[in-house]
């Protein structure tokens, strides 16, 4: 029995190239590219309508898996409205693609685009138009269905393959963006917890003697101002390096109200 790309010499199913899917009849897309050889971990993950798919010549689907995985990305193919969806920095990426624009399919194309607007937050449409006419006749369909600008982003392009490298970029461009605003919000959070806890030694160093050796020991052993004020004698002691005299000080601190209304003159 042949191969599906001939037989090699000697009667043998020939090789299949590295990086390249193969299509077998009735069973779709059967040979995915492997994962780059380098240890660096994958950039994210892209997703492939298989039906999309389906409609794409072999070479483009090639070309799209080859650029994949020498990006690190690993590419599913799967069951979904859009044609792509990238999974990149936690942040996942909806695109239509449209390969090779037709004015005659103009109205299935943006009421597609306007149902996949509603469930999807990140949609980018990329349009292949290769020749001038195609480039106007997509200016005009434009126009005509009065889509908002931005509302979703179109990007036309000269040919698919620009097109899918448009794709990818601003999947990781997006999840670049998202990842910064983690990053952004891991600083802020961490400059709050350090003016909390600023605000705790003040406090616990507000008692006589107890300076801010004592009172990170009690944070440690104990834990809030709440928790410490509800502490006994004993429990600091156990807990903590203070003595008995800054143990005392510090229930009574919190305890007797004789003490902490009296002025205290350190």
């Amino acid at each position: 029995m042949r191969g599906l790309l001939g037989d090699a010499p000697g009667g043998s199913p020939a090789p299949v190239p590295p990086h390249r899917p193969i299509r077998s009849p009735g069973s779709g897309w059967s040979c995915l590219p492997p994962p780059p050889e380098a240890s660096t971990p994958g950039r994210g993950v892209c997703m492939m309508s298989t039906s999309w798919r389906d409609k794409q010549q072999p070479s483009l689907i090639n070309f799209i898996a080859a650029f994949l995985a020498a990006n690190s990305y690993r590419l599913n193919f799967l069951s979904i409205s859009p044609d792509f969806i990238f999974n990149n920095g936690g942040l996942s990426v909806a695109f239509v693609f449209e390969t090779n624009w037709d004015c005659q399919n103009e109205d299935a194309v943006f009421s597609r685009v306007n149902r996949l607007k509603r469930q999807f937050k990140n949609l980018y449409v990329v349009v292949a138009v290769p020749t001038r006419e195609q480039n106007e006749s997509f200016n005009q369909s434009y126009h005509k269905y009065d889509i908002e600008l931005g509302c979703p982003t179109f990007v036309p392009v000269n040919d698919p393959e620009m097109g899918f490298e448009k794709i990818a970029k601003i999947a990781h461009a997006r999840g670049v963006c998202k990842q910064q605003d983690i990053i952004s919000t891991m600083k802020i959070e961490r400059e709050q917890a350090v003016q909390c806890m600023d605000a705790f030694l003040r406090v616990l160093t507000s008692i006589p003697g107890i300076d801010n050796h004592d009172a990170n020991a009690l944070a440690q052993a104990v834990g809030s101002i709440e928790a410490i004020a509800k502490a006994s004698k004993g429990f600091i002691l156990e807990n903590t390096d203070l003595s008995m005299d800054k143990a005392e000080t510090v229930v009574r601190f919190f305890r007797d109200p004789q003490y902490y209304l009296s002025p205290k003159i350190n």
